[in-house]
């Protein structure tokens, strides 16, 4: 058939009168807005929603929030366009998450203009672990170019107070935009030095429809939205620019991002937290997540070898000085255990585990590093507590067939296929 275009409904200017999807659904992605008052040269936002920000109740948003805590959700993403546009209703949900007792992680985008000390205090100690900026370029030319209204000073001051307090600052960068060349990719490297983000995503200039520089190309090359009926995935700018060749803006990508996972390591190395005493044990989940990403995570592929482990470390060690964080405690656990120092894994997590006596997984990292100093019987006493563990009762089975008793071996084996075989059944 032919596509028709039809005027566009009125926006509903009440989002609270809408129902809650959570009460039958389960999902993780959550949205306190509709609308940007920007107006960026490549995003089609404004076209989807408008440039007039409507806004749900604090209430409102909470109770969807609720809805999908009691259903088992504990994380989300606030996809807003900016989830911090309103400082007190922000603040407002932050304190509400607070006396509802939910114990969530979340992430959420905002912009470097919209984000202060009081509020970011009131985010991290809700739950909030990641807040990602569209920092586009390190260029103010190029900036422009965009539309991009944002200036240098207020880059380095949201990057800046976000990881004070524990968030983890994330960047947007675009490559590949009009009047792109090497001068402005080295004024975007000398900014990724300046506010050192902790995770960055590099993108190249797509042109998307409903776009400032969508209208342009149409413009330019005579197109119209027929273009969409070919078989295209996507319409990178330098596609349509003589002046931007394909190959020259893929190499701005690549040295982009080889330059960021390069400096990476000494980004994580220059945190300064704020010392406030209440967020210590914050400060140390912060730390340890990050530590995390570079011994277990993405960067763990990404930042040289010689780098990541000890990089992870150096946080994991400074995590514990905050706070007896466990994740900080088993990532570090599990770093001597690959260099095989099992006696400073058990002297490590032996004087926290009074503290810890449920956690199955530093019970069983504790357990393996006895079972290495051959003290089976005393791994034992922290693999048999947990009978729902498939891990623990073959590292049980081992210790007791260490220890000569075959029928408590078989037992334990025979309890660990079980749950491995109920556990294939139920992902069937």
């Amino acid at each position: 058939g032919v596509p028709h275009a039809v005027e566009p409904a009125a926006p509903i200017a009440d989002l609270d009168a809408l129902p809650l999807p959570a009460r039958n659904f389960t999902y993780r992605h959550l949205s306190l807005t509709r609308g940007c008052p920007w107006d960026c040269r490549f995003c089609g936002s404004p076209e989807i929603w408008g440039r007039r920000v409507r806004f749900r109740s604090g209430d409102h948003f909470v109770a969807e929030l609720l809805l999908l805590y009691r259903r088992g959700v504990r994380f989300f993403y606030f996809s807003d366009d900016t989830f911090t546009i309103d400082k007190q209703r922000v603040i407002e949900i932050s304190k509400k998450i607070l006396a509802l007792k939910m114990r969530i992680t979340w992430v959420a985008i905002s912009r470097v203009t919209y984000v202060d000390e009081e509020m970011l205090y009131w985010m991290r100690v809700a739950g909030c672990i990641q807040i990602s900026y569209g920092v586009e370029s390190g260029s103010e030319r190029i900036r422009a170019v965009l539309n991009k209204k944002i200036k240098r000073d207020e880059i380095v001051r949201a990057f800046a107070l976000t990881t004070r307090y524990g968030i983890l600052p994330r960047a947007y960068f675009i490559y590949g935009s009009p009047g792109e060349d090497w001068n402005s990719i080295n004024e975007t490297l000398d900014l990724i030095r300046e506010i050192k983000p902790l995770a960055a995503i590099f993108y190249v200039l797509d042109i998307f429809p409903g776009t400032a520089l969508y209208r342009d190309f149409c413009c330019r090359a005579g197109a119209g939205d027929e273009i969409w009926g070919q078989r295209i995935e996507d319409l990178m700018y330098c596609q349509t620019d003589p002046d931007l060749s394909e190959q020259r803006v893929l190499e701005f990508g690549d040295r982009l991002r080889r330059s960021y996972h390069e400096w990476l390591p000494g980004f994580a190395e220059a945190i300064e937290l704020v010392d406030r005493r209440e967020l210590y044990p914050f400060h140390a989940d912060f730390l340890a997540r990050l530590a995390l990403t570079f011994s277990h995570g993405d960067y763990a592929r990404k930042v040289p070898v010689r780098l990541r482990d000890a990089t992870a470390e150096r946080l994991y060690l400074r995590a514990l000085n905050y706070y007896p964080d466990a994740n900080a405690l088993l990532g570090l656990a599990v770093l001597r255990q690959q260099r095989g120092a099992h006696g400073e894994v058990v002297d490590l997590l032996r004087e926290h585990l009074a503290n810890y006596g449920d956690h199955e997984a530093l019970n069983v990292c504790f357990g393996i590093s006895l079972m290495q100093l051959g003290r089976h019987r005393e791994a034992l006493d922290h693999f048999l507590p947990f009978t729902q563990s498939r891990q623990a009762m073959t590292h049980a089975a081992e210790c007791w067939r260490a220890l000569g008793d075959a029928a408590q071996a078989r037992s334990c084996l025979d309890r660990a296929r079980a749950l491995s075989e109920a556990a294939g059944g139920a992902a069937a």
